[in-house]
């Protein structure tokens, strides 16, 4: 397993109407790095955003899809989804703020 810096464990925040109904909830959901643990992903997002207190990680492993382009057959790369619980005294993520 690689060593991962937590600057390298969140690639980009996921946003769909889904995920923006949970942020109510203080639940955000991100597009992590594929060998990153849950613990690194708490780790990385406490670090990463200053004031925030994450009570749980849940994470989800996304095969990449089969596609066609005409005869060749390819596939589109495999992607790791983490939603972050944060504690209830905790701050809210301000990247989010403004969507």
């Amino acid at each position: 397993m690689a060593d991962i810096k937590y600057y390298d464990v969140i690639l980009k925040p996921v946003v769909t109407e889904k995920s923006m109904n949970e942020m109510a909830d203080k639940k955000y959901t991100f597009y992590v790095h594929t060998d990153a643990t849950k613990i690194q992903i708490k780790q990385a997002v406490e670090k990463m955003f200053e004031g925030t207190k994450v009570a749980k990680v849940n994470t989800m492993n996304l095969n990449g899809k089969t596609k066609r382009r005409g005869y060749t057959v390819g596939k589109t790369n495999n992607r790791k989804k983490a939603i972050v619980q944060l504690a209830e005294d905790s701050k809210e993520i301000e990247i989010f703020q403004g969507l």
